[in-house]
């Protein structure tokens, strides 16, 4: 499983991908966001133009670029990262297979495009957008349970709605985010990675739980450590793999139980 790392911090991101990290996401999408979001507690980056060209110089892993959601800024926002040296451009929020069209056309196959699957009009609409040239499609989990009006972050995993995407994409696959063994809440995440790679997840995000769990840590002992409990957990026997499923669907209606009942005591 290929290993992503949303940092600005070009000396952490090449440590990071020396590691073993399979490259670098650098983080322009804000416009509608804070609105979207409100309250929350997700994150926004303000990454720029010279962050991503910052990075591109520091390492030679894949350096991928989240631009904002489909508008009439894209076409700048594509040169923009182009120039400073994205080798995919990431396109959030997707509604429609015309937006992935006119951003194919704005690419012109001079780097990759990827699309995050985090609207319910993505994942109806998925089997249609798996048809496009696409160079990874990512399900992002927390602007879908916003999509949905949903409270519960991890439900898409259990409820039949990840099993589905993953049915229908053919281009590498994505989800989640994970971050050092033993951490991860409220679900553990070596439930959550088990969960991944019973998907046959082809990559996934690290971001700011692996971030802050790497504070004070080395990351040419760390990465490798993740990599091999990924590989570890990709040798279970399938009664292992049923346990460890029924673990993690046990663990994420632990966490909606709690969450609900933290929600109905009176302030």
């Amino acid at each position: 499983m290929d290993l992503f790392l949303f940092t600005v911090d070009a000396g952490f991101g090449r440590d990071v991908v020396a590691a073993g990290a399979a490259g670098i996401v650098v983080d322009w999408e804000r416009r509608g966001k804070a609105r979207r979001q409100a309250g929350e507690g997700t994150q926004i980056n303000a990454d720029t133009v010279e962050d991503l060209a910052r990075v591109r110089a520091a390492t030679d892993g894949r350096l991928l670029c989240r631009v904002n959601g489909a508008g009439p800024w894209t076409a700048g926002e594509v040169e923009d990262a182009l120039a400073a040296g994205a080798d995919e451009i990431l396109l959030p929020m997707v509604r429609t297979a015309e937006e992935v069209d006119r951003t194919l056309d704005l690419v012109a196959g001079r780097c990759g495009l990827g699309i995050l699957v985090e609207t319910q009009d993505a994942v109806d609409r998925v089997a249609e957008l798996s048809r496009r040239p696409l160079s990874r499609v990512y399900v992002g989990l927390n602007d879908l349970r916003i999509d949905r009006r949903s409270t519960e972050l991890f439900r898409p995993l259990v409820d039949g709605t990840v099993n589905a995407v993953r049915a229908a994409v053919r281009q590498p696959f994505g989800v989640g985010g994970l971050t050092l063994p033993g951490g991860g809440f409220p679900v553990p995440g070596v439930l959550l990675a088990a969960e991944l790679v019973r998907l046959r997840t082809d990559f996934t995000f690290l971001r700011r739980s692996f971030t802050a769990d790497m504070a004070g840590r080395d990351p040419f002992v760390e990465v490798p450590r993740l990599l091999a409990a990924l590989a570890d957990l990709a040798g279970a026997d399938p009664r292992t793999v049923a346990d460890r499923r029924a673990g993690f669907v046990a663990a994420v209606e632990g966490a909606a139980v709690a969450a609900d009942a933290a929600v109905a005591v009176p302030a």
